[in-house]
């Protein structure tokens, strides 16, 4: 590819669906994890596992903005099905980390 189709170049519908699909359960994840590693050495961090909730939440709702345009393309079936099944895999790992944010900010992490 040279330098303008380089500037042109856009993933495929299908790669784009695949992303919206595995980007929730990645930001889920980290955020399980690493909300898990963060409160065993520090326990006060409570702020920090707060705000990285809501970004997880954005992960989500960027996944969700990728896949809701591609769930109507017409063309290969498998496409639509992805992108919808995109859009409610967005949806609860969204709630999910929404609940685990709520849990954080309502029990204390330090009970010692």
């Amino acid at each position: 590819l040279g330098a303008e189709g380089l500037m042109n170049w856009r993933p495929t519908i299908r790669a784009r669906a695949w992303l919206a699909l595995v980007l929730p359960p990645g930001a889920w994840f980290a955020f399980q994890q690493g909300l898990s590693a963060l409160l065993h050495v520090r326990c006060d961090a409570t702020f920090i596992g707060i705000v990285w909730g809501f970004a997880s939440i954005l992960i989500c709702a960027l996944a969700l903005r990728i896949a809701w345009p591609l769930r109507r393309h017409q063309g290969a079936l498998a496409n639509p099905w992805l992108a919808r099944l995109a859009v409610a895999v967005a949806a609860i790992f969204a709630l999910a980390i929404l609940f685990q944010t709520l849990a954080l900010s309502i029990v204390p992490p330090c009970i010692a």
